[in-house]
C-alpha cells in the first residue's frame, strides 16, 4: 500500500475529479483511479467524492494506491552507470542515445528495461521508479525511487519545482547575455512528434546564463523551472538559437562561416542535440536531507568544446 497526498493546484479548478487524479497521478490509469474512487480508496478534504464531481482547487487528496506489477515490459541485463544508491533512490547517469522509456519502435533496450533487471521489485513502482525523464539524446542524470513512498516524494517534488536541475547545452548562434524564457509549451499544431510555444501550452520557465562564448556558438548552463518535454530544445529554437546536431528543431544542417576543417568534422560528426543534465538536487525522502550530484561533461561534447576553442584562435581574416 501507498498513501499519496497531493493539493489541488487551483489551474485545474472546475475540472472533474477523475481528470484531476490524471493530471496529479500520471503514472496510474484513469480507468484504475476511476475504480480507486467507486472503491473508496480517494478522499477530498476527508470526504468520498464521485468521479464526476468538480473540484475547486486548494483541496486536500489522499489516495491509497495499491502496491501492484504496474509494468508488463522486459527485465534485461543493460549495464547502468550508478552514480548513487541507497535503500530508497538511484541516481544514474544515462548515456545519450539510450532511450528512458519503452514505446513506439523501442520497446525493448531501456533504461526501464535496464531498471527491471536490476531492481525486480521495480515491477511495483509506477515507471519502474522513474519520475522524470531526459531525451534519448540527452546525457546526464536521472533520479529513479526504489519504493511507493519515494516515488511519491519525488513526484510531489517535481510538481512543488523544488527538484534542482541544471543542463549545458551548446547553441548555434553567439549569445549576448543570459536571460529567462517564460513561453507556455504544447504540441505542434502539424508535427505530433514535435512541441511549441503556444499560448494555450502549459506553463514553461528556462532560465539560462553564458558560460562561454565562441565565433558562432555559446556555450550555456541552463535551470529548469519547469519540465517540460523538449523544453531547452524547444525555447532555444524558439529564441532562434537552437542547440548544435538537434535534427528537431536546429532545421537543415548549414555549416557555419569562418569554420576550420576541424570544427567542420566535428560538427558533421555530431548526431545529437549538444545537452547534458549536469547537476542534480533534491530532498532526500527518507532523510529529509538536501543531496546534490554533478557530472563532468561528456567526452563528445569536450571534443566538441576543444574545438571551438582552438576555431576561435585560428585567422579569418
Amino acid at each position: 500500500m501507498a498513501i499519496l497526498t497531493a493539493e489541488v493546484p487551483l489551474e485545474l479548478a472546475g475540472k472533474r475529479l477523475d481528470q484531476v487524479l490524471v493530471e496529479i497521478f500520471p503514472d496510474y490509469s484513469r480507468n484504475k483511479l476511476q475504480s480507486w474512487i467507486k472503491a473508496g480508496r480517494v478522499t477530498v478534504n476527508a470526504e468520498q467524492l464521485k468521479a464526476k464531481d468538480r473540484l475547486v482547487g486548494g483541496e486536500a487528496l489522499i489516495l491509497d494506491a495499491e502496491a501492484e506489477e504496474v509494468t508488463e515490459y522486459l527485465a534485461e541485463d543493460i549495464p547502468l552507470d550508478i552514480i548513487y544508491e541507497d535503500d530508497d533512490i538511484l541516481i544514474v547517469n544515462k548515456p545519450a542515445g539510450l532511450v528512458v522509456h519503452p514505446g513506439a519502435g523501442n520497446w525493448t533496450g531501456t533504461l526501464q528495461n535496464a531498471l527491471l533487471f536490476y531492481l525486480p521489485e521495480a515491477v511495483t513502482i509506477p515507471r519502474s521508479g522513474i519520475v522524470h525523464r531526459i531525451d534519448k539524446d540527452t546525457s546526464g542524470l536521472l533520479m529513479v525511487a526504489k519504493t511507493l513512498a519515494a516515488h511519491h516524494s519525488l513526484v510531489e517534488q517535481l510538481q512543488a519545482r523544488e527538484i534542482h536541475r541544471e543542463y549545458l547545452a551548446i547553441t548555434i548562434g553567439r549569445m549576448t547575455g543570459g536571460g529567462t524564457i517564460d513561453e507556455p509549451l504544447g504540441r505542434h499544431p502539424t508535427d505530433r512528434k514535435k512541441f511549441a510555444v503556444r499560448d494555450a501550452g502549459k506553463p514553461a520557465i528556462t532560465h539560462y546564463r553564458v558560460l562561454e562564448r565562441f565565433l558562432r556558438n555559446t556555450l550555456i548552463q541552463v535551470k529548469l523551472e519547469t519540465g517540460r518535454t523538449h523544453q531547452i530544445r524547444v525555447h532555444m529554437a524558439h529564441m532562434r538559437m537552437p542547440l548544435v546536431g538537434d535534427p528537431m528543431y536546429s532545421g537543415r544542417f548549414q555549416m557555419p562561416k569562418d569554420c576550420g576543417d576541424e570544427l567542420e568534422k566535428v560538427l558533421r560528426n555530431f548526431k545529437r542535440q549538444a545537452l547534458h543534465a549536469e547537476k542534480l538536487g533534491l530532498i532526500h525522502p527518507r532523510t529529509g536531507e538536501y543531496c546534490e550530484w554533478q557530472l563532468p561533461v561528456p567526452d563528445d561534447m569536450q571534443e566538441l568544446l576543444a574545438v571551438l576553442r582552438t576555431n576561435d584562435t585560428l585567422d579569418h581574416s
